[in-house]
């Protein structure tokens, strides 16, 4: 089997020993091509050539979430079709890898290097769903690209966060889980947004009508798969119904005052794969394939961990069946 590991040697936990390891493991089962990402959106460059080229059925993506996203990204530039791109596997080496962890693979790279030995040699993979997210038709983002997400994205609040923990990130600081928290707390502090509910959820009716709206809302996250991060090892489930087999689940909240944010925290934090946070000022939306999330003021906006600057549309669909993966 001809195969493409893409390795980010920047991820948190990559190194170059734990890439000749890979490698060599690898090797000894394919016909194995190593590349190093040397820019942003490298990845996603590798990985377009690799799904034109019709000879390779295999990418490798040794990184974090943001490398999984960008091969993701390019083995789906013209579209998805499971029969036809080269499969994916992934090798968690970054700091939560939450892709990698929703589809059961171990965080640790040795053993998850040895999963994916067996897998391929069990030929086991599955397909999973993927969302999209372009700019909406008639705003002043309709012509910002589309582009794939896998597990998780983010309109406003969280997003935010994820732009401060980059700023930090650019500035020298590690990415653990304390930063994010510290960010949480200064983005709760430092945002205006959320006093105010400026987003808009638009979905189209069932039977047809008039489409639903939903507004006056303060944050919004998107999941294609639960649970949506980990905190450390703590699996966190805002919609604990989101599956990599159906489209995507909406969690978003219509206030953020101290109170509510203490309440939904705790929830979180305690939340399971039975149970997520609940209440009147919370929206749980399950399984949707398209609608549209509006803001009367641009707002930060992140898909899987990758902040993506300020939008004031998104237009999202839920594609099932998007994608092979080697698991």
């Amino acid at each position: 089997m001809r195969a493409l590991l893409v390795v980010n040697p920047a991820a948190t936990t990559t190194s170059a020993r734990t890439r000749d390891v890979l490698a060599h493991a690898l090797a000894s089962d394919l016909d194995l091509t190593v590349a190093e990402t040397r820019y942003r959106g490298h990845a996603r460059d590798l990985a377009r050539q690799a799904a034109e080229d019709g000879r390779t059925e295999l990418v490798v993506a040794l990184g974090g979430d943001g490398t999984v996203n960008e091969v993701v990204n390019g083995l789906l530039t013209h579209g998805p079709d499971p029969d036809s791109h080269p499969r994916l596997a992934v090798v968690p080496g970054g700091s939560t890898n939450v892709f990698a962890r929703a589809l059961g693979l171990p965080n640790d790279v040795v053993e998850a290097t040895g999963a994916l030995l067996d897998a391929l040699r069990d030929g086991s993979e599955r397909t999973v769903g993927l969302g999209h997210a372009a700019g909406t038709r008639g705003s002043e983002d309709e012509g910002v690209p589309g582009r794939w997400f896998t597990f998780c994205a983010g309109f406003g609040f969280d997003a935010g966060v994820v732009g401060r923990v980059e700023q930090q990130r650019e500035r020298g600081k590690r990415s653990t889980h304390a930063l994010y928290v510290r960010q949480v707390v200064r983005q709760f502090l430092g945002d205006q947004n959320r006093r105010e509910g400026t987003i808009t959820l638009e979905r189209p009716a069932a039977d047809g009508g008039a489409p639903e709206v939903t507004d006056g809302l303060v944050m919004s996250i998107i999941c294609n798969t639960a649970p949506w991060s980990y905190l450390g090892n703590r699996p966190l489930y805002p919609l604990p119904d989101a599956s990599f087999d159906t489209a995507l689940d909406v969690f978003a909240l219509s206030r953020l005052s101290p109170a509510a944010v203490t309440r939904y925290a705790t929830q979180l934090l305690t939340s399971t794969p039975e149970r997520g946070p609940h209440g009147k000022h919370a929206l749980s939306l399950h399984d949707l394939t398209a609608f549209t999330l509006h803001s009367q003021a641009p707002l930060p906006f992140q898909m899987d961990g990758d902040h993506l600057g300020l939008r004031t549309s998104v237009t999202f669909t839920g594609v099932r069946r998007a994608l092979r993966v080697i698991v």
